[in-house]
């Protein structure tokens, strides 16, 4: 079984997830509007929660890179999770990330996002990382461009128009 580093910003660690983490993320899942931009709106089912943990663990060892588990410094609990994720539909790899309602607005979703494409930069031979963000999504939005990715389109994915960002590698000029 690949051993999944974990990183550490400025106030986070970037952990893997474990099956420890389905309840906290299952409670996070359940919290009004967290849920409002993605393309399936409907809150999980524990079981479901504990299958995309474990879908994590697996996609590690497909492709070296995942989702970990976000704990701010000197606390034990998930707080969400964020990342790195293949997509097959585009043969890309997307950044991404997901918060509790409590932790919106600190400044987190950037230090993950950052932290998640240094990663991949520094580990991977992408060209390019994407972002796929909903139109009305307002602070993630902020998010992408504060990070470096830059809007190419507004494409329809799953069923929901998205907008496409792009950040390329800067080793690949």
């Amino acid at each position: 079984m690949m051993e999944i580093p974990t990183l550490q910003t400025q106030r986070l660690s970037l952990r893997p997830l474990v099956p420890a983490d389905a309840l906290t993320l299952h409670d996070i899942y359940q919290t009004e509007g967290v849920l409002q931009y993605f393309p399936n709106q409907n809150p999980p089912p524990l079981e479901k929660v504990e299958q995309f943990i474990s879908g994590q663990q697996a996609h590690w060892e497909a492709y070296g890179y995942g989702n970990w588990g976000i704990v701010p410094k000197g606390e034990v609990e998930i707080i969400g999770w964020a990342g790195l994720q293949f997509l097959p539909e585009t043969d890309e790899t997307e950044v991404g990330y997901l918060l509790s309602r409590q932790s919106w607005g600190k400044g987190y979703a950037t230090e993950v996002t950052r932290a998640s494409i240094q990663f991949g930069f520094e580990h991977f031979n992408f060209p390019k990382i994407i972002a796929l963000v909903h139109p009305d999504n307002v602070a993630s939005l902020k998010v992408a461009a504060k990070c470096g990715l830059t809007v190419v389109e507004h494409k329809v994915y799953w069923g929901i128009e998205m907008v496409r960002h792009t950040v390329k590698n800067p080793q690949k000029n």
